[in-house]
């Protein structure tokens, strides 16, 4: 039986914060801007018939802190002392809007935000209210319809940032609504508010402490724990709403001064409680639907967890700021924290046009003016320098701190592997996202204007498979010289050179083929000439494909260099044409249906145990490596489904995967990327999953 224990985000959309929970100790709470959860306890408990306490797991050991006063050593007892409920006593439904939690006859519900982000250039204040309020919602319920007397409840955290301390908030009575709102927060970063008159705030040094008052001090300033108090009346079974706030003002960033846009609606943290109260119905309403929606997706029930799992994920990661007067839309890569990561940028835009269309104009723009540059090749072993053409940087900085126009906080010189320069494969990701952008919207508006850097794309691509225009086939062949003697690499810089490698690369080479397709029918109509010249290079690409395919049915992973390794991502470009809707570019009858038939008969091949898949049933993107990456399984699990409809079952594993993200001493990081022989690695509290979007595109 899996787990239910495993970490997950309950996170507003463009806030870059986290409510994080699921996984047991203080392992989740309140998180802005961080790599990963904020390690905050977290208190969530009720009294049973007999009145003793009990608290669902999601806290660690701490001191009273009241020692720290006291002249003589006084008593005092740990958090750690709390009684909790057993793991059998407890049960989780997790969705995509909610995520339930029942002990005996408590039940914790979160509701998380889902839905689509106005332009801010464009829509109304109260539009933008209410799609960025910097909060989500909890609710707590106690049955105590079999109960003979009273019973108390309580939720409340243990704040752990440093610089601001835990406070009570007790806000004026709205004369609007008669409503008041008091909760327990830390500083103007966090907090639990009710506009339940019964859920009265408490402050103390400990858990236990608190409890055990009965006179409530509401001046009493110390200690690190904050709780809302509520009861129940024996007969009466009872709900108590909370809305969780965040809030981060002023200047955020270094580099390009930025601040949240949510902080021109709402001026601070007790703002952002009162409007979040007034919404709470319509808000939860809301998570509901997402929920219903997920469920009449028909997906399975893994395939649910993972989906609801991974857009979780994605919106904890983004960040919506605001310089110069114009908005900035920022996806920040989980645990490593690098900034519209361009190769993300282009997994996500299957879920982001699905969403919020003008977020991913917005990146493309960010990297167009600020995050491109002019570069020079080098072919292998070879130190002269020819002309290479335009491309773009792998990320924008990192950590809040934006880097310098043309350079990204991640690529290096001198390397052939991680850390090295991926300016080939940025040059098609940034290609294949304006190309996609263009076609799913019809912004002609953005056509128009970005047509001459398009052009110079298609230019640097020629230039980029080989100088002399006679040695051409399509492939990438050389490095950029900003390698100074090392290589590029991929998206996969972590992986062997199966992956790793960009040069003569067959995941790459199919990818910058999609291109040319693309290409091609961008300019049927604009540029005949450069439509035809894009037609004959995509040819080229699929020959030189088709021509290394070995007599067993795979390619090499590294075409032309000897290279032994089989990969699943081969087939990765496909997705391309198939969301563009491309039809004839993917049958087996049209003009590339050689490199359509030796695709099919590649991952035919390679989908079978001791090569590309583990023991478990999960997929091995390389034969070669242990390391593989979810985001990249789902996307072409899409293809293999949809576009070159293998009759391959699926259940054993998705079923693989769920156990990977749910590892009952690995899911602390929410979820993630990089598994390395199902054991979750790196690419923790990652956004990328949402590729899995595709699973519900069957386009054709």
């Amino acid at each position: 039986m899996r787990s239910p224990f495993f970490n997950a985000h309950h996170a507003p959309i463009g806030a870059f914060s986290s409510f994080t929970l699921g996984f047991k100790g203080a392992s989740g709470g309140f998180g802005t801007e961080l790599g990963g959860p904020a390690n905050e306890s977290i208190f969530i408990g009720a009294q049973d018939q007999s009145g003793s306490w009990r608290f669902l797991p999601f806290f660690s050991g701490a001191e009273d802190e009241s020692r720290r006063f006291a002249a003589q050593e006084p008593g005092g007892t740990q958090t750690s002392d709390l009684p909790v409920y057993a793991d059998d006593q407890i049960a989780r439904t997790f969705s995509l809007g909610t995520d339930v939690w029942r002990a005996e006859d408590l039940v914790f519900s979160l509701y998380s935000a889902h839905g689509t982000v106005p332009d801010p250039e464009k829509a109304s204040p109260d539009a933008l209210r209410e799609a960025l309020v910097p909060a989500i919602y909890a609710q707590l319920t106690v049955d105590n319809t079999a109960g003979h007397s009273a019973r108390e409840a309580c939720f409340g955290y243990q704040g752990q940032y440093p610089y601001q301390g835990m406070r009570i908030i007790d806000l004026e009575t709205d004369e609007a609504t008669g409503q008041s709102v008091r909760g327990v927060g830390q500083g103007g970063y966090s907090a639990i508010v009710s506009c339940d008159g019964q859920a009265t705030p408490w402050l103390g040094f400990s858990v236990q402490s608190i409890l055990a008052e009965r006179i409530e001090n509401a001046g009493f300033g110390l200690g690190v724990c904050g709780l809302m108090r509520m009861q129940v009346p024996a007969g009466e079974r009872r709900t108590f709403t909370f809305a969780l706030c965040f809030y981060r003002g002023g200047i955020v960033t270094t580099g390009l001064a930025a601040q949240y846009v949510y902080t021109r609606l709402f001026a601070n943290l007790e703002d952002v409680a009162r409007y979040a109260v007034q919404m709470q119905e319509s808000r939860m309403a809301a998570a509901r639907r997402a929920d219903t929606w997920l469920q009449e997706t028909r997906l399975s029930s893994d395939r649910e967890m993972m989906l609801a799992h991974a857009i979780r994920s994605y919106y904890g990661s983004t960040q919506l700021l605001e310089a110069q007067g114009h908005p900035l839309w920022i996806v920040n890569e989980g645990e490593y924290r690098m900034m519209n990561t361009l190769d993300l940028t282009v997994d996500h835009v299957y879920f982001e046009l699905r969403m919020n269309p003008w977020v991913v104009r917005n990146v493309l723009d960010q990297f167009a003016d600020r995050y491109a540059y002019q570069d020079a090749v080098r072919l292998p072993g070879d130190e002269t320098e020819y002309p290479g053409g335009i491309s773009f940087t792998h990320d924008m900085g990192v950590a809040n701190c934006f880097a310098p126009p043309g350079r990204s906080a991640y690529e290096k010189a001198g390397l052939t592997d991680c850390f090295s320069f991926m300016t080939h494969e940025q040059l098609v990701n940034w290609l294949c996202t304006a190309l996609v952008y263009i076609e799913r919207t019809g912004d002609d508006t953005f056509s128009g204007r970005r047509q001459d850097l398009i052009e110079a794309c298609f230019e640097s691509l020629l230039l980029r498979d080989h100088p002399d225009a006679s040695q051409r086939d399509g492939v990438m062949s050389v490095d950029s010289a900003l390698c100074l003697g090392g290589a590029e690499i991929t998206t996969y810089d972590s992986l062997d050179t199966s992956l790793g490698q960009a040069r003569n690369n067959l995941y790459l080479a199919v990818k910058t083929w999609a291109v040319y397709v693309a290409l091609a029918r961008f300019w049927a109509e604009r540029n005949p000439e450069m439509a035809q010249q894009a037609r004959a290079q995509a040819a080229s690409c699929a020959e030189t494909v088709v021509r290394h395919q070995t007599n067993d049915g795979w390619i090499p992973a590294v075409m032309g260099e000897g290279n032994q390794s089989r990969i699943i991502p081969a087939i990765e470009g496909l997705i391309f044409p198939y969301f563009l809707g491309y039809q004839e570019e993917l049958s087996e009858d049209g003009p590339y249906g050689e490199l359509i038939q030796a695709l099919r008969r590649h991952t035919e091949t390679v989908l079978t145990q001791g090569v590309c898949l583990f023991p478990d049933g999960g997929w091995k993107i390389s034969s070669t490596s242990d390391n593989s990456w979810l985001s990249k399984i789902y996307l072409c699990q899409a293809i293999v489904e949809d576009v070159l409809r293998l009759p391959v079952e699926m259940a054993e594993a998705d079923a693989a995967h769920v156990d990977w993200l749910t590892h009952p001493e690995l899911s602390y990081y929410s979820w993630s990327d990089q598994v390395v022989a199902g054991r979750i690695t790196h690419s923790r509290y990652y956004p990328r999953g949402v590729t899995a979007i595709l699973w519900l595109e069957n386009r054709r």
